[in-house]
């Protein structure tokens, strides 16, 4: 029963993290209701708010931002929202936008809202705070601003800023292209199917005309994301309608991939096939679903005679239900739908990132923060890889702890590459000393006994998150032991220093203290040059700057004189999966493991 009893809380506490950055769990606020206190009262242009104090702190949860997208607004471009001429009480979250969580949807289609925390508690004509932007991860499928580990309280309080989270349509609500939806419409951004993405830039512009009064400078916005979150962060960057609307950006544990529209919308056994979720192959399902076509030759047939204005208003009735049934989930209710669209208006039509990021005049060139964890993808195959004993289909051990390892290494470094050394590379093109980069490492977690959470999960994706927000939540503990709170306190106080620093002055330099060890840029000339910043607690080696330096050459080098694999098929199935897209070749493949080779 014991040995149950931790594995379940182990579930609970990882599925937490994971709820952190949008998967599943969220954690429900037991605060008492909160009364709205007169000294938060505010008139923006918006409309008339009142909020409450928290710790000292003023806040505003719950403001719309935007109408809600329903009805006949459901895959248009955010409509700004006319102001409210009653006041409002600001003392809730808003609900999260419709996605799987719990193997059931939840949510609401009307979920356009943000929050707002600032020190400013009585209203002033004095300086303006730092804004820094939240937008929360999940695959860009499933989240939740509200989540406790995102609640701005002790960063506003403890570093002098305006901090903002922000809600955005989620999954095919948020991003969805199909020919019908745009018969006869001449908006591009309507046309453009990145309707989340739309909403990012229209929190961002509600937050120029209205966070003045909060006690923020419109001025010195910075934006922060992690995951999904970290990947809109870049998309902000890339996209021509959010220029002037942020001041620096922050990624953490993101990168970029735009989808072709061709991916978006094809059939995928188009001649420029689609991605098996685009929306042609949704509707097929959806056809086959409702018996009106029997299979998916039918299907296509059917929905190549259907009138635009019939399809269309078939796909605008469906509940969020029955559309989110049509897609197949991932890890955690994350859909894997295509997103970020390179439609050519809202996001450029080239995918190649580094292309993007290398040419000051494509993309929006501010000083940037660009960072992962050491082993981001042992969040993911701590329930999936096949060399970790399962015990009630919960992880319990490992059967080959080296084999773990090494596939989480290859997979992260990729990961890294991809997300920072790359973009880093590229952007230093445009904006040389104003790029900075990061590696989060901390690992000291509880070992259960029956399997060490420090092998387990290692310095893996989102546990950096609850460090940044100061925010050490209850239900984290089955991970996080109490023994190493005062450890995890002084890397909480350097990684929010320096995030802090960055947002008030644009270089993360000494931290907001200014005796922390100097964060310098980003640089790709000198090998030997400090150039990551790496955050771990004092019983490991503490925070540093290092000279690590990872490429894709490098990497691939590697993993070719790789003899640990058990298997022909595993090797092959690791290229694959490392070495995909433009980084794929055939020749090396099919040579691969000396002669053995795979097809």
């Amino acid at each position: 029963m014991k040995l149950l009893s931790y594995i379940v809380g182990t579930l609970i506490a990882i599925t937490l993290i994971a709820g952190a950055v949008g998967y599943t769990y969220f954690v429900p606020d037991t605060r008492a209701a909160a009364q709205p206190d007169p000294r938060t009262l505010r008139s923006p242009p918006s409309g008339q708010l009142v909020g409450f104090v928290d710790e000292g702190v003023a806040t505003w949860l719950g403001i719309p931002f935007a109408q809600a997208p329903l009805g006949d607004l459901r895959w248009r471009a955010p409509q700004t929202i006319p102001a409210s001429k009653e006041l409002r009480e600001a003392l809730t979250f808003g609900p999260s936008c419709p996605q799987f969580a719990q193997n059931q949807v939840t949510g609401s289609e009307d979920c356009l809202f943000l929050n707002i925390w600032s020190p400013e508690i009585t209203p002033t004509d004095s300086s303006k705070r730092p804004v820094m932007l939240w937008i929360h991860g999940g695959g860009n499928s499933v989240g939740d601003a509200s989540t406790p580990i995102y609640h701005g309280t002790q960063l506003s309080r403890e570093h002098d800023l305006v901090v903002v989270s922000i809600q955005y349509r989620l999954g095919p609500l948020g991003w969805f292209r199909h020919p019908a939806l745009r018969d006869g419409v001449l908006n591009e951004t309507d046309i453009s199917g990145n309707f989340g993405t739309l909403d990012i830039i229209e929190a961002l512009q509600w937050v120029q005309k209205n966070i003045s009064h909060f006690g923020g400078d419109p001025d010195n916005v910075t934006i922060f994301g992690e995951s999904a979150g970290a990947f809109n962060v870049l998309s902000m960057m890339a996209s021509p309608l959010a220029k002037g609307l942020f001041a620096k950006a922050i990624s953490q544990s993101g990168g970029l991939d735009l989808t072709t529209i061709a991916e978006a919308e094809n059939y995928t056994d188009a001649t420029q096939p689609g991605h098996r979720l685009s929306s042609r192959e949704i509707v097929n399902k959806l056809l086959i679903q409702q018996g009106i076509a029997a299979d998916r030759k039918s299907a296509k047939l059917i929905q190549s005679e259907m009138s635009p204005a019939t399809l269309a208003k078939t796909l605008r009735g469906l509940t969020p239900e029955t559309l989110l049934g049509l897609y197949s989930g991932a890890f955690a209710g994350m859909l894997g739908n295509p997103d970020l669209f390179a439609d050519g208006f809202v996001l450029p039509a080239g995918t190649s990132t580094p292309a993007i990021f290398s040419d000051q005049n494509a993309y929006n060139a501010v000083p940037v923060i660009l960072g992962t964890n050491r082993d981001e993808t042992k969040l993911f195959t701590a329930f999936g890889s096949k060399h970790v004993e399962k015990t009630l289909g919960l992880p319990s051990g490992f059967n080959d702890l080296d084999a773990f390892n090494r596939d989480n290494r290859y997979a992260t470094d990729g990961w890294k590459i991809r997300a920072v050394d790359e973009l880093a590379d590229a952007m230093l093109s445009a904006q040389v000393n104003s790029v900075y980069a990061y590696r989060f490492d901390v690992d000291d977690w509880h070992n259960l006994g029956f399997v060490n959470l420090k092998n387990l999960l290692g310095a893996a994706h989102a546990l950096e998150i609850p460090f940044v927000f100061n925010q050490f939540i209850k239900p984290l503990r089955v991970i996080f032991p109490t023994s190493m709170q005062t450890e995890f306190d002084v890397v909480a106080a350097h990684m929010g220093g320096y995030w802090a620093q960055f947002a008030h002055t644009g270089t993360p330099s000494r931290g907001r203290s200014g005796a922390l060890p100097e964060w310098t840029p980003w640089t790709n000339t000198e090998p030997a040059a400090p150039r990551l910043m790496v955050f771990d607690t004092l019983s490991d080696q503490g925070i540093r700057m290092v000279s690590d330096r990872l490429t894709r050459a490098a990497l691939k080098r590697t993993f070719l004189a790789d003899t640990s694999f058990t298997t022909q098929s595993e090797y092959c199935t690791a290229y694959k999966n490392l070495f995909s897209g433009p980084h794929f070749d055939a020749r090396e493949y099919a040579a691969l493991g000396g002669g053995e080779g795979c097809n």
